[in-house]
């Protein structure tokens, strides 16, 4: 049995180190909470670990409270997300159709964040796609953003 937990472990820091570092630029608070901390909005950069000159930017709402303060709360799955080229760039001879570049735990265990990059070659542009993953039940809710690369 301790084989198995160390494995997925190791499979999970794999997993992590393979997607994009977010550094966070500046929260907004939305609601003030009496105990704990603030109700906000959270924005946050991130380059394409894959295309040099890709930056994204996500906008996520992050529960305050007493639970949140702590690192319990579920935070909702309300984002948006935009894509932009910073200076010209090429892309790599290999790159996948399909590639998950983003993920971020939104809730102790059970929810995530995931930004996957899906590459259009008939009109050279990557699309990225911002959903909410969760074990039980998953949400609808998403955010897009393409770069046309010239």
């Amino acid at each position: 049995m301790p084989v198995r937990i160390l494995t997925a472990l190791l499979v999970c820091m794999a997993l992590a180190a393979a997607t994009a570092r977010a550094e966070e630029v500046d929260c907004l608070t939305t609601e003030w909470k009496l105990l704990g901390a603030n109700h906000k909005v959270c924005v946050y950069a991130f380059d394409d670990p894959d295309i040099s000159c890709v930056t994204c930017y996500l906008s996520q709402a992050k529960t305050g409270g007493i639970k949140g303060s702590v690192g319990l709360a579920e935070d909702p799955s309300e984002f948006s997300l935009e894509c932009v080229q910073t200076c010209p760039t090429t892309l790599p001879a290999s790159l996948p159709k399909t590639k998950k570049v983003f993920s971020e735990g939104t809730s102790l265990v059970f929810k995530d964040t995931e930004i996957t990059r899906i590459y259009d070659p008939k009109r050279k542009t990557l699309v990225y796609v911002a959903i909410s993953r969760k074990i039980i039940s998953g949400s609808p809710k998403n955010s897009l953003s393409t770069v046309v690369i010239k």
